[in-house]
Order: structure tokens, then sequence, then C-alpha cells
């Protein structure tokens, strides 16, 4: 098997890997992550496949794993947020509603065919508590919603603004686990 390099600094990403005990190296991508794109799992699936290019460039005799992950409520992307503020408008906005989390993943290689690219998003329900807005503020104030996709980490303190998951729970985290190990 060729040599795995994981496309992100993502240290959730890193943690969902290390479960499968495959050996990989770490090279996080730096792309540009604009994009006109507005649906969901289209964007994942483009970003995560511009980090996996840029990453195979480096590393041309790998196996090369990149993914991106969104979070989207009626119909609009929810980013990381910038500042607290924008934080609390967010989980204001999911509480006591449902959501969805897109996560693209796109796998790279260079074989004697030429380079092989195999992309694919998982989508998985998440349907929040209605959170009072002091826990939202008090889950804010611990900071671990600032680098994250729609202002929480499910498996971290985040997780006690979750009601429920459909679907997928590591791809929530960022990295669906079950659905890469049969493509890799």
């Amino acid at each position: 098997m060729k040599r795995i390099v994981l496309a992100s600094a993502s240290p959730r990403r890193r943690e969902l890997l290390d479960r499968t005990g495959i050996e990989y190296t770490v090279d996080p991508a730096d792309v540009d992550e604009s994009t006109e794109i507005s649906d969901p799992k289209e964007v994942v699936e483009e970003l995560s496949r511009r980090k996996a290019r840029a990453v195979l460039c480096k590393h041309p005799d790998a196996r090369v794993i990149a993914a991106d992950t969104v979070v989207s409520i009626d119909g609009e992307i929810l980013g990381k947020p910038s500042d607290r503020e924008e934080a609390i408008a967010m989980l204001t906005r999911l509480s006591g509603r449902e959501h969805l989390v897109f996560t693209g993943v796109t796998i790279a290689s260079n074989e004697e065919s030429g380079e092989v690219i195999d992309t694919f998003a998982e989508c998985t329900r998440v349907e929040m508590y209605d959170n009072s807005p002091e826990l939202i503020s008090w889950y804010v104030d611990t900071g671990e919603p600032m680098d994250k996709a729609g202002a929480y980490g499910i498996q971290g303190k985040g997780t006690v603004l979750v009601k429920s998951v459909t679907g997928n729970y590591d791809n929530v985290v960022g990295l669906p686990l079950a659905a890469l190990m049969r493509r890799i």
C-alpha cells in the first residue's frame, strides 16, 4: 500500500484516522477556499479535491486524503465563526432545529494510468436542543466553537447542545471513517 498523507491540520481528523491504526503523515493543504458554488455537498467535494491535489503535488508517490466539512441550515452554509457574536448568532439559529453536516473527502494518488481522484460526500442530520442564551454564552466562552463549522464541536463540550444525530457521527466530527475505509 502506498504511503498515506493526511492533508489536514485538524486534530479531530487525526484522532479519527488514528482509530484505524493506519500509518500516515500530516501535511496540511494551503488552498484558496473561496468558491462560487452554493450547494453544500458540491462545496465540500470541490474543496476536498483542491486540498488533495495541492498536497499530491508535494507527495507524488503517496495516497493523499483530504476533507472539508460544512454545516448547512435553510440551504445556507455556516462556516467557522469570526468572533464571539457570530458564534452566538450561529448557535442561536441552530437552537431547537435540525441542520445538515456535509463532509467531502477526496483520496488522490498517481498511478500508472495517471492521476486518480476519488471524491465522495457524506451527510448527517443533527438536531439541537432548544438551548438557552445562557447555555449558548457559556459554551461560546469556552472558546471551543471558534475553529469549527457551525460554531460547535459535537465531540467536545458542544455535545451538551445536541439532541440527536441521524447518520454517521464521525462525519459530524469531520471524517466519515466507515466510508473512507471502504475506499482506501
